[in-house]
């Protein structure tokens, strides 16, 4: 049995967020740090598993795909926030509080 298709629909929000909100400076940005602003975000958001991103599409309303973006807007914005002011890497906590 393979489960490589099942992913978290929100994976695919964040990344298109991020790459909106960075997209002036996207290949001169630092992987890590993108990868730590979409892993907090992501852990922000709730879990959506598919096996397609068409099916999520299909059976979403038209309001409930606004609310979905804008939770994505803010929990990006609310990593970045978070990553930004960590001095370092070892002064990162290892949970992140939701305010």
């Amino acid at each position: 049995m393979r489960f490589d298709s099942i992913h978290n629909y929100y994976e695919t929000l964040v990344v298109r967020e991020l790459i909106q909100t960075f997209v002036d400076d996207i290949k001169n940005i630092d992987e890590d740090y993108l990868q730590d602003i979409a892993c907090i975000a992501l852990n922000m958001l709730p879990a959506r598993y598919v096996r397609h991103d068409v099916d999520m599409a299909f059976f979403l309303s038209t309001d409930d795909r606004t609310e979905m973006d804008h939770a994505v807007k803010s929990a990006v914005l609310k990593a970045k926030d978070h990553v930004d002011n960590q001095e370092d890497e070892e002064a990162r906590p290892t949970t992140f509080q939701q305010t």
